[in-house]
This record gives C-alpha cells, sequence and structure tokens, in this order.
C-alpha cells in the first residue's frame, strides 16, 4: 500500500463525510462569489489538514460531529489565510494555479478572505465546543501575528534563526498543531492526550514549511512558484540563514541586505541561492526538518499499534519527503 493509502485508510468514510460538509459550508447565491470559490476549488490540494483532524481523532476515538466542524473551519480560514497572503505578497501564482487577485482583483480576493474567514468561525461555532472555539479564534490572530512579524523582520538587519523559526511557528505550525488538537478536543480527550497530540502536530508544522522553503531554493514547475520568490519578496530563509551565520562571507551578506531591502537583482539572488547551496544550507535545513521529524515519531511510542497509528507515521513522512 503506498502512503497515500495508508494515510487515509483509517478515515475514508469519515473523509466523504467531511467532503460533503465542506462542500455545504461554500455555497453562496453571489454570482461573483461562486465564480472565485469555483476557482479556488479547482485546486484543493489533498485536504491534508482536515485528514489530520480526523486521524487526530480516530487515534483516541469515533469521529463525532464535532470534529467534522472543527477540520471545516481549520480548512476555511488557512483558504481564508492563502487568498489574503497572495494580496499582501502581490503573488500570482498559487501551487502551479493563478491566485484569487490575479484572476479577479485584490478587492475581490479580500473580501473572499473575509468571508471565508466568517464561514470558519461559523464552523467553529457549529462544534458546540468552547475550547475549540477559542482554539481556532486563538490561530487565526496568531496566523495574522505571524505574517506580520515576517513582514517586520524584512526591515531587521539581523540573520536569525530564532526569529525564523518563531515566523513560520506562527505561521504555519500552530496550524498543523490545531489540526491535532482540535481533532483530540472533540472526541473529549484528557489534557495529556490533547497536549501529546498537540505536540505532534506543531512537529509536522515546522517540518511542513522548512520543506516548503527548501523548495525555492530549486527550479520546478510542479511546485507553483519560481525560484527564489521568498527572496524577490524580501525572506531569507533557514537554508541561507545557515549559510551566511557560518561563513560571515562579506559577499553574500551584502547581498542579503539588498535581498532584504528590496533591491536585488535577478542575477544576485541566484547568487545568493547558489551560496546557500555551496555551503550546506540545504542540508542543514533538511536535518532540521528531520529531527522534528524523529521528534514527532518519538510521541507514538507509546500509542498501540494500529491503522491510525500508522497513517500518522506515514502522515509525517510524506510531508518530509514530498515534491511539491
Amino acid at each position: 500500500m503506498d502512503r497515500s493509502s495508508l494515510i487515509i485508510a483509517p478515515i475514508i468514510g469519515e473523509m466523504e463525510e467531511f467532503k460533503t460538509l465542506f462542500g455545504s459550508t461554500l455555497s453562496s447565491s453571489n454570482l461573483l462569489l461562486q465564480d472565485v470559490i469555483a476557482h479556488i476549488r479547482q485546486k484543493s490540494g489533498k485536504m491534508m489538514r482536515p485528514m489530520l483532524v480526523l486521524l487526530a481523532a480516530k487515534l483516541l476515538g469515533d469521529v463525532r460531529p464535532a470534529t467534522l466542524h472543527a477540520a471545516a473551519a481549520l480548512e476555511l480560514l488557512h483558504t481564508a489565510s492563502l487568498v489574503h497572503d497572495d494580496v499582501v505578497d502581490e503573488s500570482t501564482e498559487r501551487r502551479g494555479q493563478l491566485s484569487v487577485n490575479a484572476v479577479f482583483n485584490n478587492k475581490v480576493a479580500v473580501l473572499t478572505g473575509d468571508y471565508l474567514l466568517a464561514t470558519a468561525l461559523l464552523q467553529a461555532a457549529s462544534t458546540r465546543h468552547l475550547d475549540i472555539i477559542d482554539l481556532i479564534s486563538v490561530l487565526g490572530r496568531e496566523l495574522a501575528e505571524g505574517e506580520l512579524l515576517q513582514l517586520s523582520n524584512v526591515q531587521n538587519q539581523q540573520f536569525s534563526e530564532e526569529v525564523y523559526f518563531e515566523v513560520i511557528r506562527k505561521k504555519t505550525a500552530m496550524l498543523f498543531a490545531a489540526c491535532t488538537q482540535a481533532g483530540a478536543l472533540s472526541v473529549g480527550a484528557d489534557a495529556a492526550e490533547t497536549e501529546t497530540l498537540r505536540k505532534f502536530g506543531e512537529y509536522i508544522g515546522l517540518c511542513f514549511q522548512i520543506k516548503d522553503d527548501i523548495f525555492d531554493y530549486y527550479d520546478s514547475k510542479e511546485i507553483g512558484k519560481p525560484t527564489g520568490n521568498d527572496m524577490l519578496e524580501g525572506k531569507l530563509t533557514l537554508p541561507v540563514l545557515y549559510a551566511l551565520n557560518s561563513t560571515h562571507d562579506a559577499e553574500a551578506t551584502a547581498i542579503a541586505l539588498r535581498v532584504k531591502s528590496g533591491k536585488a537583482t535577478l542575477d544576485e539572488i541566484g547568487r545568493l541561492i547558489a551560496f546557500a547551496k555551496d555551503n550546506g544550507g540545504i542540508e542543514y535545513a533538511r536535518q532540521a526538518m528531520r529531527c522534528h521529524r524523529d521528534r514527532a515519531l518519538a510521541l507514538l511510542d507509546n500509542v498501540s499499534d494500529s491503522d491510525v497509528k500508522t497513517a500518522l507515521a506515514a502522515y509525517i513522512d510524506y510531508v518530509v519527503e514530498r515534491e511539491k
């Protein structure tokens, strides 16, 4: 059985229930909104985050209506954040598909993001579970803070790994942590079980973002963004941060500062990417990712063997080894 089949095997029926619910949340009589949602759903991905919610719940009990509503809320919140991020970053592409702001315009994209966010909160309320409502409300704030921290860090003249990890924890890891935490809360897990699953999700999220950042150092149409896109937006990620801090190379440092100021040329960005590769940046990032994977897997050591445990292990292996 391949990895994708292993992941979904324990929750095939529950995922069908989720898809039905999720589709119903996106129905609207507004023709423009219908067009935008149809565009978004053309490439809705593998639904990895809802699957994580369902697997977390299934590990500890049976998936309940609250689980499905929590999964819908988190997927809607995630989608809203992506629509808004593309406006902020002036991105024209998202995973190989034109972004909402590119196909329509910024006004439509912002309002669609707002609609998705409001719908997410309605789904959170439908769980009738105060802890889940609190969790999703706090997550929305943290995602926004992560974006603001990333924007402010562009002006920072330091090359700080600590700030990098704070950004990706807020931007990405907390979303995955909320998925596993919400799954646990939805089936009435105790505090210790919930915290273990929250940590598991956080480690997955860190792996996910580091892997995404590594992709930016390679040219692939499959990934859906050009090489060096992060640097074009003034962002320095883990591979180049390591290379800069371990070598203190004057020329590379000067280029990195130009990247932060938005003045770097494409040639300079290409040289900085090559510098990161030549000085161990990619392997350093991969090792950091593997470390977080091992920490996540260690949290499953005391869990009895089951198809759900196998699915969760396959899930994190997929995140680490994916090609896009």
